[in-house]
C-alpha cells in the first residue's frame, strides 16, 4: 500500500525525471552520449559527496556486508550506469514519443523479475489490468509514430534493454537486503557509475577533443547532473526500500506525462486532448495496480495528512 510518504517520494521522483527525455536531447544535440552521461554522475557524484559529508557519518557510508556491496553495484552499475548509457545512446535514434513508450515497460518487466528472483505473487487481474491501462495511457500521452516503433533501427533493441536493466536492478537491489540505507547506497552509486560510463564511452571511440558545449548544454548537464541525477535517485532508491520495485517502478508511468506538462508550461507545446485522455487512463491504472481506493474521500485519506482533510464527508 502506498502512504503519504510513499506517494511523495514517487512524485517527487516522477517530475525530476520528466525532465530529463527534453534535457537528454537538448545536450544530444551537441555531446556524445556516453560522455554526456559520465559527465551528468560526475557531477551528480560531487552533489552527492558534498551531501554525505554533511548529513552522513562514516558509519553510515560503510558498506559491511556482502548484501551491502551487491546493492551498491546493482544500485551503480544496473539501475544508475548502464540503464542511462543504453537510454542516452537510443534516443539518439528515435524520437522522445517512441523512446518513452519503450521505456515505459519497465513497471511490466520489473513483477516478472520479483516473481523469479524474490518468489513474490505474480499480479492479479486487476495488476495487469493496471499495468496494461498504464502502458496504452503512456502511448496516448506519447503519441508516437507506429513505423517509428518498428524503423528506430539500434534505438528501440537499446531503449528496450534499458528497460530490462532498470527493471532487473530494481529487483536486485531488494533482494541484496543491504543493511546500508538508500542514501548511502545513491552516494556510492552514482560514481560507480560515472567511471562505469567514462569506460564506455573510451571504449566506444567518443571525441571530445575540441568540443564546444554551448550555454543549452551546459544547462541540460546541470539538469541531468542535480535534479534528476542526484536528487531523484535519493528519492527513487528511498521509495524502493519503503514499498517494493514494483510499485516504485510504476513511476515510470508518469514520466511522459510530467515531459508533456513541462513541454506545455515552459515551451509553449500543445497538449491535445488525447493526451489529456492519456493522463486520466495512467491514473487510473496506476490506481489498480497501488491497490488505493479510488473513492476520492479514501483517497484523500491515504495521500493527503489528516489535519488538511475534514473530518466529515466529501
Amino acid at each position: 500500500m502506498f502512504t503519504r510518504r510513499t506517494g511523495a517520494l514517487l512524485s517527487v521522483s516522477a517530475l525530476l525525471f520528466g525532465g530529463t527525455f527534453v534535457a537528454a536531447k537538448a545536450g544530444l544535440a551537441h555531446l556524445p552520449p556516453l560522455f554526456f552521461v559520465a559527465v551528468r554522475f560526475d557531477i551528480g557524484a560531487v552533489v552527492l559527496a558534498a551531501f554525505a559529508a554533511t548529513r552522513l557519518s562514516r558509519a553510515e557510508l560503510r558498506p559491511r556486508t556482502v548484501g551491502d556491496v551487491a546493492g551498491i553495484v546493482a544500485t551503480g552499475v544496473l539501475v544508475i550506469g548502464l540503464t542511462n548509457a543504453l537510454l542516452f545512446v537510443g534516443q539518439q535514434y528515435v524520437t522522445s514519443g517512441v523512446a518513452a513508450v519503450v521505456f515505459s515497460l519497465n513497471p511490466i518487466l520489473t513483477p516478472v523479475f520479483a516473481a523469479v528472483l524474490l518468489g513474490e505473487d505474480g499480479l492479479s487481474v486487476r495488476g495487469f489490468v493496471g499495468m496494461g491501462l498504464g502502458l496504452f495511457g503512456v502511448a496516448l500521452v506519447a503519441d508516437p509514430d507506429p513505423s517509428a516503433l518498428l524503423a528506430g533501427g539500434l534505438g528501440v533493441p537499446l531503449l528496450f534493454a534499458a528497460a530490462v536493466t532498470s527493471a532487473l536492478g530494481a529487483v536486485l537491489i531488494r533482494r541484496a537486503d543491504a543493511t546500508l540505507s538508500s542514501t548511502a547506497r545513491t552516494v556510492w552509486g552514482v560514481p560507480l557509475a560515472a567511471a562505469l560510463s567514462h569506460a564506455l564511452s573510451i571504449g566506444a571511440g567518443e571525441s571530445v577533443s575540441g568540443l564546444s558545449v554551448p550555454p543549452v548544454a551546459i544547462a541540460a548537464l546541470l539538469y541531468v547532473g542535480v535534479f534528476s541525477g542526484a536528487i531523484a535517485y535519493l528519492a527513487y532508491f528511498a521509495l524502493i526500500d519503503e514499498t517494493d520495485a514494483t510499485r516504485a517502478n510504476l513511476l515510470f508511468y508518469f514520466v511522459p506525462v510530467v515531459s508533456a506538462v513541462g513541454g506545455w508550461a515552459l515551451l509553449g507545446e500543445t497538449l491535445s486532448v488525447r493526451s489529456l485522455v492519456g493522463f486520466g487512463v495512467i491514473f487510473a491504472g496506476f490506481l489498480l495496480v497501488s491497490g488505493l481506493s479510488a473513492g476520492p474521500s479514501r483517497l484523500l485519506r491515504q495521500l493527503i495528512p489528516a489535519r488538511f482533510v475534514d473530518d466529515g464527508p466529501l
